[in-house]
């Protein structure tokens, strides 16, 4: 193996993602803030579930919105809860009704008709997240799926679902934490900075 090439191949596989994203996925990147910001607006939260990587994705896009992302603004936390921190519900739902079973669970208990399901699927055929995609459609959430390769069996699921035109699970994933990060800080900037919302509400 030719490590200065992995590195180089990996790198300019990476940048040409991005590319992809913005010619394929820039209508529905734009689309997904506005229901982001007008959930937050009707004082409606997002709940985020994924697996593995995808987890990990899920606290960290949902602490961005808890806390903040653009240091320019000043405001209060906007709700936002990862389904997939809990160790004690996570082990209780897959011990007593089942692992695909528990996202949809806690959806079920947690989530409202208003909410935003934002549900991260590197290959979109996940039980789990295919269960908790169906629960919060039937309970009134619109779900956002942020996908890769050609969405799966979760895509027909999503009310937008985001597809990362790849079939390299890393691409695909570091295309997800990017839009969630431009997603987050449109919807903190067109939220706060344009003096909709005061930032001590």
């Amino acid at each position: 193996m030719d490590r200065s090439k992995f590195i180089r191949e990996s790198l300019e596989e990476s940048a040409a993602t991005k590319k992809a994203i913005l010619s394929s996925c820039f209508d529905d990147i734009s689309r997904a803030v506005t229901v982001l910001r007008d959930a937050f607006r009707r004082g409606n939260k997002i709940l985020f579930c994924g697996n593995g990587g995808s987890a990990a994705d899920c606290q960290h896009l949902a602490t961005e919105f808890t806390i903040r992302l653009n240091h320019d603004i000043e405001r209060r936390g906007l709700p936002s809860i990862a389904l997939t921190t809990d160790s004690s519900a996570l082990t209780a739902g897959s011990n007593d009704i089942g692992f695909e079973n528990t996202f949809a669970r806690l959806i079920e208990a947690l989530g409202k008709e208003g909410d935003v399901l934002i549900a991260i699927s590197t290959s979109g055929n996940s039980e789990n997240i295919l269960r908790a995609a169906k629960k919060a459609r039937d309970g009134g959430l619109y779900v956002i799926g942020f996908l890769g390769k050609d969405g799966g069996k979760l895509k027909p699921l999503c009310d937008l679902p985001i597809v990362v035109p790849s079939d390299n699970t890393q691409r695909i994933q570091e295309g997800h934490i990017t839009i969630g990060h431009i997603v987050s800080e449109l919807a903190e900037l067109e939220l706060y900075a344009e003096g909709n919302l005061s930032g001590q509400q």
